[in-house]
């Protein structure tokens, strides 16, 4: 395992004091995986008091002290190094109560959540593997450190943890792990919105239709709402699919945007509250976008999650009904109204969902549309007040102030957008006058 020379540097200041010391845990496994590791960790057998007096000539991080963690700054970033310890309880299935410090890294690995994760290295003492962790990683296992109903009870986020190492690493949970992660999912309601919304970021991005549903118990868990989509029949000639397992190859076959995703998984949320079946056995679901708009807002209002991102996913939810033709204006419309990355991004959630339903037969020429789209952005076509060829002043000029401005400014607009006006300076100053004249009036 190559370590780098600044990381390398802070190991071997604590071993030449004679204290033990080891990269450990994430970049171990990632080394292992003949990955790069994004950040490197150290273990030792020194006390934070010790790591303070080895590195004094360093500006250090304090923060995580009590906890064994002293960060060492250096010119290439802050290396945070950890005394070797062992947990007390985790009374609120999240922190451990106390910590205390030992001389052994067996001791310390034991704590770990995995056993991909339960790794260390040095340079003068190899691979420390007292799990197995090696072995799991070559047979794509994934397996909890020690008892799996331990570990998960300790620190519940373990649980969100394990579905996105799966996710990420094409692991497979053992069983008795898998068995404890569905059985001890309800720990989760104790955790922290925002880690919660972070966990589910990372492994949305990468997860496939089969991920989410072997991972179902636990997503629903931290998203009750899917809950009514699994297993609701869709009584549909257009769908083979039930509601989740349609959601979830939606949401594979949307690229990896987090929007996209967060749309895709939340799309048909309104679903089971607005069938409605019609004499001959046939499935509606009249309203269903706008329902699962609202119950979108809900969720990532409650996971903390940014604003923009609630918004941009409220959006592509509430409109991915909407009949959407190739005609130029109307296009040119949609681009003024919502903006072309929003419109290019709604357009390719209504491909995954058309072409997701387990259907053969149907055909929608989505790409003429997406076509259509790319030419009236090439022309770099007047979208926007901004891409007219006149502006506020030129309707000071004519006379036209207060409101009476933004009302003449979005009527040359739509005449643009219409194609009976140019956008061309003098034949807007013209139409202006006559326009102007009639908000001023009013």
């Amino acid at each position: 395992m190559l370590i780098p020379e600044y990381v390398l540097s802070c190991l071997n200041s604590l071993e030449n004091k004679g204290f033990p010391c080891y990269a450990v845990g994430g970049c171990v496994r990632d080394a292992l995986l003949g990955l790069t590791p994004h950040d490197y960790d150290l273990c030792t057998a020194a006390t934070p008091a010790q790591i303070k007096e080895i590195f004094s000539d360093h500006d250090l991080v304090l923060a995580g002290e009590k906890h064994g963690t002293v960060g060492v700054i250096t010119p290439e970033g802050v290396v945070e190094i950890t005394t070797f310890r062992t947990e007390g309880d985790y009374l609120d299935n999240r922190h451990p109560d106390t910590v205390t410090f030992v001389t052994d890294i067996r001791q310390d690995l034991a704590r770990r959540d995995f056993t991909v994760n339960a790794m260390a290295y040095s340079p003068t003492r190899g691979l420390a593997d007292p799990f197995g962790g090696q072995a799991d990683l070559n047979n794509k296992i994934l397996r909890a450190v020690g008892d799996a109903g331990a570990r998960f009870t300790e620190d519940s986020l373990r649980i969100l943890r394990g579905v996105r190492f799966a996710v990420r690493f094409r692991l497979t949970p053992e069983p008795a792990t898998e068995r404890a992660m569905t059985e001890l999912a309800p720990l989760m309601e104790n955790l922290a919105r925002e880690r919660v919304f972070s966990e589910l970021c990372q492994l949305l991005t990468l997860a496939t239709a089969e991920d989410l549903l072997r991972f179902a118990p636990v997503l629903t868990q931290v998203i009750p709402e899917l809950k009514p989509t699994i297993g609701f029949r869709q009584h549909s000639q257009h769908h083979i699919f039930d509601v989740f397992t349609h959601t979830a190859h939606v949401t594979e076959a949307v690229c990896r945007e987090l929007p996209l995703r967060w749309a895709a998984l939340l799309h048909d949320l309104g679903k089971p509250a607005c069938l409605s079946i019609d004499e001959n056995g046939e499935g509606h679901f009249y309203g269903h976008a706008s329902v699962g708009a609202q119950l979108a807002d809900r969720i990532l209002l409650r996971l903390k999650a940014p604003t923009a991102l609630r918004e941009r996913v409220v959006f592509l939810v509430k409109h991915h009904m909407d009949s959407i033709t190739q005609e130029r204006k109307p296009l040119r419309r949609l681009l003024s109204r919502y903006g072309e990355e929003a419109l290019q991004q709604l357009m390719a959630l209504q491909t995954a969902d058309f072409t997701c339903k387990g259907v053969c037969g149907e055909a929608f020429d989505f790409a003429e549309i997406k076509k259509t789209i790319a030419q009236i952005v090439a022309e770099e076509s007047c979208l926007s007040v901004k891409d007219l060829a006149v502006d506020g002043h030129d309707m000071m000029a004519l006379g036209i102030t207060g409101p009476a401005i933004g009302r003449t400014l979005n009527a040359l607009l739509d005449a643009v957008l219409e194609e009976t006006l140019p956008n061309e300076r003098e034949a807007l100053i013209q139409a202006a006058k006559t326009r102007g004249k009639h908000y001023v009036d009013c």
